[in-house]
């Protein structure tokens, strides 16, 4: 299934499922299923709840939406395009933003530096967390905003000292992210908080594709796009740690809690190391494809 956070106009969030093109109001149809069928089934309103309850309430969830798809006349009132309704970051306030850096060959070669031995950590603050169609804001003391495509894990199950055989167990789901970063202010902090925790520096979403939709996450394709130019597009196959090996290291220091999410790194073709160089600036658009999950596309302002 593929969930997202959407608004109706004048009225409060909620979590839905993309289908068809379409988005399913997943308030309202658990509604209608329990009226159809007596069941005392649970009422999720937001998908923060959802991916926090998980193992316990997606059992129900499948059932719902596979009632749903063979009764489309009977679920229309809790049926939505998406013209109708504002799409938000699927995800608000995860406990924990962990990304990894340097971690696509391409990206490494591109820098001519050395692939990293062990994963390369950092962490971004919730805060900077955007929808998609949100703005991304420039900051005034920086002149060297860049754009960053990463393919985002979703964790849906508390665990330390995971093993690697065991770890994709402990995932929910996968999205997108655009990892936006101040590059002067990263370089010259040394570490990296700072120069990419700005606010609206991590666009998210626009969906949440359960992990059961995708066979291997180390096989889609990647790419982003400023105003129609293409400037990053590989595979998630250049990984050079991947997603089992970095959930199982992270896991060894501290413990996942459900919603924390892992940002995997970025590919080659990010701006900073481009020749010329190219920064974001106000009035461009980046847009974020990645096979399988969708769009996440954001005006720079």
């Amino acid at each position: 299934m593929k969930f997202l956070t959407f608004q109706l106009k004048n009225e409060s969030s909620k979590v839905g499922i993309f289908y068809q093109e379409k988005v399913l109001d997943l308030p309202k149809l658990t509604e209608l299923f329990q009226q159809a069928t007596n069941k005392d089934v649970p009422y999720i309103t937001n998908l923060d709840s959802l991916v926090h309850l998980n193992e316990e309430v997606m059992p129900v969830i499948r059932d719902i939406y596979e009632w749903a798809k063979e009764n489309e006349k009977e679920v229309a009132e809790a049926t939505y395009s998406l013209d109708e309704i504002t799409i938000q970051a699927p995800v608000s306030t995860p406990g924990k933003v962990v990304c990894v850096g340097n971690n696509y060959m391409d990206h490494c070669i591109e820098q001519n530096v050395e692939p990293p031995k062990k994963p390369m950590i950092f962490s971004k603050w919730a805060s900077c967390i955007v929808g998609p169609g949100e703005a991304i804001e420039l900051p005034q003391d920086s002149e060297q905003v860049d754009y960053e495509a990463e393919l985002v894990v979703v964790i849906g199950k508390k665990g330390k000292n995971i093993t690697e055989e065991d770890a994709l167990d402990y995932v929910f789901g996968y999205t997108i992210m655009n990892d936006v970063s101040a590059r002067d202010v990263q370089f010259e902090d040394v570490q990296w908080v700072r120069g990419k925790s700005y606010d609206t520096f991590s666009p998210l979403g626009p969906v949440i594709v359960t992990k059961d939709e995708i066979d291997d996450p180390h096989k889609l394709d990647i790419k982003l796009e400023v105003n129609g130019e293409a400037l990053q597009d590989s595979n998630t196959k250049h990984l050079i740690f991947n997603i089992p090996h970095i959930i199982s290291y992270l896991s060894k220091g501290f413990t996942f809690e459900p919603g924390d999410i892992i940002a995997t790194g970025t590919p080659h073709g990010v701006g900073v190391f481009r020749d010329p160089q190219v920064f974001l600036k106000s009035g461009d658009t980046c847009k974020i494809e990645i096979e399988k999950i969708g769009v996440l596309e954001n005006k720079v302002k």
